[in-house]
């Protein structure tokens, strides 16, 4: 029996799951070795959460509910830091402080 896990998390990033939010996602998906996806709506559908064309074709802005799924090894892991990024606002602020 393979492991899984999903959550939901709300966007709170001024501009939602765009450009640089979706490379940051895609990055941190692509360091897990389950299988990622992410969709706007419960039943779908649902997006590789390793591609950036596809995270981005979600168009997910500001007040989204993001829900994420994944399944294999490091599922719940790999969801836990997905959420934990986007409720850090993909660290957007710390990166514009830095350039600051």
């Amino acid at each position: 029996m393979s492991a899984s896990a999903e959550a939901t998390v709300l966007i709170t990033h001024a501009v939602g799951l765009h450009a640089r939010p979706s490379v940051k996602f895609t990055k941190l998906a692509k360091t897990f070795a389950a299988e990622v996806e992410v969709a706007v709506a419960a039943n779908g559908p649902w997006f590789d959460a390793k591609s950036i064309v596809k995270v981005m074709a979600a168009k997910a802005p500001k007040g989204t509910l993001l829900h994420i799924r994944a399944k294999g090894d490091g599922a719940s892991k790999a969801v836990a830091a997905l959420v934990d990024l986007v409720q850090r606002d993909f660290d957007e602020d710390a990166d514009h402080a830095r350039s600051a």
